[in-house]
């Protein structure tokens, strides 16, 4: 009898040990990503992630702190409920005009086993090129609001691969900084990092962690602590402690880890954008992505001609005319030195007046008659503004644009992603649709995939860009090689392309007005195509370009694309990238500061004959660098291109059917 007793007790023991965690296994369509998730009631959920049985996250937790206490221990999984489907959808402003990618998901329900029996639903789904997952915090009974102190996600990496990374000091930041790339062992502890961080694993398989989705909810960074990667949501106004503020239903946005055999996969995927909604404006016919002057950045200068530069009609025209002739499909209004194109006594951009009223143009500026200008010279109208005038009168000002027809704004200054910045981008989103009005958001956070819900958000900053040219002689090529590796992965960004007069890096000197660039005239060809933005800057002033080699290769290249694929790419050494418009490929190259060749097979052409113009450096670029070579040559699918790139140097190429 005591016998039995114990072997009952023992089976008991067994079957509550058993029940007491719970393993889900979720796999990509494919087969080569697999995600594990492990529900314990003595500890927080844990998960970890392998790709083609390299294990890259080890691990990493799930839980949260809110005002009511921890959520996370004493769960059991509630009817767990798997699917399959294929993300199906067409972008209007994206790296592939159609997207269609498998999916498998599962919703795990975390149910508390004690008072107050809270549920909260882990969506995790893995597509070919990623995993990730998102908290749902479905209606119920006894709980109908929350405030959130912290979010407990952990993306604990396994082993210790190489991390490239943006170190920050703090919350409130214009995301404007220098990459850092080390062993994961030795990143500083503490330290805010944003997102996307990349992390490089020894037999060469890469994942960037970041976020999708990002709506009514808190942005996301990274920080080292005790050696754990921690996720460090940004909070709420005025203070420290809440993060989040919410009432059910709700979600949070996608954790994300986007994985592939190689960095260039990353660059390719369309992953962000199949984790968002689908588009949320009824009517896309108005949207047209394009390029645009940006007189801000060179100064405003109107050399040779026989007015004064300001607010004023004819500078405006200047530029419009420049535009028109050049086939560019928009000019950008910002104002002129530190006042704005609306009355603001403060003369100053980024700390307006409370005074600051966007309602009221300049005198000199006649608004309507400056569009009616433009729109018969076939160019569009885009307005810089500070967020916080625009935010207090957003409906009549949005109204008002319309009214005189503008086309865009550039809102700018914002510096934070709270939930409450975080809403108020969104709200700027939707409201600017429904008067058919573009948005560029600058000193801004990072996209997350929003440009499928809201096609008519163009661009974001939050980068280090070629503004620093006009104070900073830090800029480069080594930072710019950074950006397609890290920030370009989570969608595109503003970083006021176009500068044509280039000088090596030892003679760079600072110029506020017609500034200088150490790139090569190539590198800079081929950052309109590997760096995505779908209102490519078009920065400096008429008489830079007109007449220059290259120039022709800047008027004809698209800002949109049907797809891309990514040929040749190193972490921190090079990236060439192929898109594809029509039946034209445009393929970009940029280098780092060591000059090379770069060798790869066209085999992303179709059948049959392609012309192709190619844009490379010379012998003399390391001493000129605006020097070039232009050469054409046959192409069929499969062939060789060799492209010589000098230090900080790149290339160019338009591929088209011989006719």
């Amino acid at each position: 009898m005591k016998r039995l007793l114990t072997t009952l007790a023992a089976a008991m023991l067994a079957c509550g040990a058993g029940y007491a965690q719970k393993t889900i296994n979720i796999k990509s369509p494919d087969g080569l990503i697999r995600m594990t998730v492990r529900v314990d009631r003595k500890s927080l959920p844990e998960y970890d992630v392998f790709y083609r049985g390299t294990q890259l996250v080890n691990g990493g937790r799930m839980g949260f702190v809110f005002d009511s206490g921890e959520f996370g221990r004493g769960l059991r999984t509630g009817r767990i409920e798997r699917r399959s489907g294929v993300e199906r959808y067409d972008l209007i402003t994206g790296k592939s005009s159609h997207v269609e990618e498998p999916y498998t998901e599962a919703v795990i329900p975390l149910l508390e086993e004690a008072a107050p029996h809270r549920r909260i639903d882990l969506v995790v789904r893995t597509f070919n090129d990623g995993a990730a997952f998102r908290y749902v915090f479905p209606e119920q009974e006894g709980w109908n609001s929350y405030v959130m102190h912290d979010e407990l996600t952990t993306f604990d990496p396994a082993g210790n691969p190489k991390a490239l990374t943006m170190y920050l000091a703090s919350y409130t930041t214009s995301h404007e900084g220098f990459y850092t790339q080390t062993d994961y062992e030795h990143l500083d502890e503490g330290k805010l990092m944003e997102m996307p961080t990349l992390f490089t694993y020894p037999d060469g398989t890469v994942m960037a962690v970041t976020e999708a989705a990002v709506r009514d909810y808190a942005g996301l960074y990274l920080s080292k602590e005790k050696g754990t990667l921690r996720g460090k949501l940004s909070p709420l106004p005025g203070q420290q402690r809440e993060k989040v503020r919410a009432s059910l239903p709700h979600r949070s946005p996608w954790r994300v880890m986007m994985i592939g055999p190689d960095a260039g996969c990353l660059i390719a995927s369309n992953l962000l954008t199949n984790l968002n909604d689908p588009c949320a404006v009824a009517d896309t016919t108005w949207i047209r992505p394009g390029k645009t002057t940006f007189t801000w950045w060179n100064g405003c200068v109107t050399p040779d001609t026989t007015f004064l530069a300001g607010n004023n009609f004819p500078t405006n025209k200047y530029y419009i005319d420049f535009a028109a002739r050049s086939g560019l499909d928009f000019h950008s209004i910002y104002g002129y030195a530190e006042q704005p194109w609306y009355y603001d006594p403060n003369m100053n951009f980024e700390f307006p007046s409370s005074e600051a009223d966007i309602m009221k143009p300049l005198r000199t500026l006649d608004m309507p008659y400056i569009c009616k200008y433009a729109a018969e010279q076939g160019v569009g109208i885009h307005l810089w503004v500070n967020w916080k005038p625009l935010y207090e009168q957003l409906d009549k000002a949005l109204a008002r644009f319309e009214e005189w027809g503008v086309k865009g704004m550039m809102v700018d200054f914002m510096d934070r992603d709270d939930q409450e910045m975080i809403r108020i981008q969104e709200e700027i989103l939707a409201k600017s649709a429904a008067h058919k009005i573009f948005v560029q958001f600058h000193g801004s956070s990072k996209p997350s995939g929003l440009n499928r819900t809201y096609p008519n958000e163009f661009t974001r900053e939050g980068t280090r860009n070629y503004e620093c040219y006009k104070w900073s002689l830090d800029m480069g090529a080594d930072l710019d090689i950074a950006i397609p590796f890290t920030r370009l992965l989570a969608g595109a960004t503003d970083y006021h392309l176009g500068g044509f007069r280039a000088v090596p890096k030892e003679k760079l000197q600072i110029r506020y007005s017609n500034p200088w660039v150490t790139s090569t005239r190539c590198h800079m060809l081929g950052m309109y195509v590997v760096l995505e933005s779908y209102l490519g800057m078009v920065c400096d002033t008429p008489q830079a370009y007109e007449g220059q080699p290259g120039f022709e290769f800047i008027r004809k290249v698209p800002t949109t694309w049907d797809e891309t694929v990514v040929p040749a790419a190193s972490v921190m050494e090079y990236a060439c990238v192929a898109r594809r418009k029509g039946t034209d490929w445009w393929i970009g190259a940029i280098n780092n500061s060591m000059p090379r060749k770069v060798e790869f097979r066209a085999d992303f052409l179709g059948d049959g004959t392609y012309t192709a113009e190619i844009y490379t450096d010379t012998d003399e670029t390391a001493t000129d660098p605006n020097r070039l070579e232009k050469r054409t040559v046959t192409l069929r699918k499969g062939d060789m291109l060799t492209l010589p790139m000098a230090g900080s140097g790149g290339a160019a190429i338009h591929i088209y059917p011989t006719r």
